[in-house]
């Protein structure tokens, strides 16, 4: 969240009722690009029905009575790392390999490429 926009929450005593993607990420103590990870697992719903690459809204009211629930917070922490743990171990098999994993079907065996040159 911007300086300016601290400023203004303080002076109005409040948050806005309708929170930005940054704004709800803030207030939940996360990263921005943590927000749609929560939206795909149905932890977080957007207001009114945004298209999927549309800007989002989120009601601040409905974030903060979430945020009184525990367990609701042990979910958005545990899907939120087992997200990031799952791509990590992506990469992490990708750079083993030397390669990109791509199946079997896909890769080219090096006497069919000779045979169809000639």
């Amino acid at each position: 969240m911007k300086d300016e926009q601290h400023r203004f929450l303080m002076v109005l005593g409040q948050l806005p009722a309708r929170l930005t993607v940054e704004q709800a990420a803030w207030v939940l103590n996360c990263q921005a690009h943590d927000v749609p990870i929560l939206v795909s697992a149905r932890l977080l719903k957007p207001l009114g029905n945004p298209p999927q690459n549309g800007i989002k809204f989120f009601s601040s009211l409905e974030i903060l009575e979430l945020m009184k629930d525990r367990s609701w917070l042990a979910k958005v922490t545990n899907t939120i790392s087992q997200h990031w743990q799952k791509k990590n171990g992506r990469k992490k098999s990708h750079s083993r390999n030397g390669s990109p994993a791509v199946p079997p079907a896909m890769v080219q065996m090096p006497e069919t490429v000779n045979s169809a040159a000639a």
